[in-house]
């Protein structure tokens, strides 16, 4: 699995001793050093079943510097997708990538019932 985070994210300091409590297995990536693709971006949606605004960090400082609230709901998934793909602070974090699914953000108890 990929474990995909910002080093100095609290959530994302949580979800990795979590992981490393449970003795689970997994790949790191920093999402701002090694940005999600447009095309990564789709294939987690796509897997992730969630609607893609919540892929976008909504509490991240660069989210309120675009004013992303108001323009979100006008955009298309396409330039939602791009827009992601341009800096890791905009990706809600942190992401599991699992065979058949993507978990977004760190709650524990549905990373519990999906890794176990």
């Amino acid at each position: 699995m990929l474990f995909v985070h910002y080093p100095k994210c609290s959530t994302c300091k949580k979800a990795m001793s979590w992981l490393n409590d449970h003795n689970i297995e997994f790949d790191q990536r920093h999402i701002v050093e090694d940005n999600p693709t447009v095309d990564e971006l789709r294939l987690w949606h796509k897997m992730s079943d969630l609607p893609l605004r919540r892929f976008f960090n909504t509490s991240g400082m660069l989210y309120r510097d675009l004013g992303l609230k108001d323009k979100l709901p006008s955009m298309t998934e396409d330039e939602m997708y791009e827009l992601l793909a341009t800096d890791g602070m905009l990706v809600k974090r942190p992401l599991l990538v699992l065979d058949d699914t993507v978990l977004v953000g760190f709650k524990e108890a549905e990373w519990q019932a999906m890794i176990g």
